[in-house]
């Protein structure tokens, strides 16, 4: 599927319907988003986070490499256990071996996280072949162009 946004709010109402769609599958999620410095891969997971439920404020753990967010349990989403966006960005990463600390493995298979990875390219080695790529294109000053595919 492929979107045009005009702005970053723009940006984020596509993250948000992409998040909503994701709470409905019992898989473990995988998202990468793609796209060069800039591009929006940030604000497309602040998007995907509110959409959730998710009130702290989402910065790119850059230099953390991860951050673990609780999406919050109510009514409106009827989620039977507990729930976690987990936000990746592996732009300081050389390789999947700079990661072996963190088991990115037994994270990607858990149907209790959905995880969002900046920069997947980095640590191409050990994403699962079920994923959701999210690449974003500048088209303009503020235009983007977000292509969304699902793996089979």
């Amino acid at each position: 599927m492929i979107y045009l946004s005009k702005n970053e709010k723009e940006t984020q109402k596509i993250a948000g319907n992409l998040a909503l769609k994701t709470l409905k599958l019992k898989d473990p999620v995988v998202i990468i988003l793609e796209g060069e410095l800039g591009a929006g891969k940030t604000t497309f997971v602040r998007g995907f986070a509110k959409a959730l439920g998710i009130k702290a404020k989402i910065k790119s753990p850059t230099f953390n490499l991860m951050k673990g967010y609780k999406i919050p349990r109510n009514s409106i989403f009827h989620i039977p256990y507990s729930i976690f966006l987990v936000h990746i960005d592996c732009y300081r990463v050389r390789d999947h071996r700079d990661l072996a600390t963190l088991d990115l493995k037994t994270l990607f298979r858990s149907p209790q996280n959905i995880v969002l990875i900046e920069w997947p390219e980095r640590i191409s080695k050990i994403l699962p072949n079920r994923l959701i790529k999210v690449h974003i294109d500048h088209i303009g000053r503020n235009e983007r162009k977000i292509q969304i595919v699902k793996s089979k």
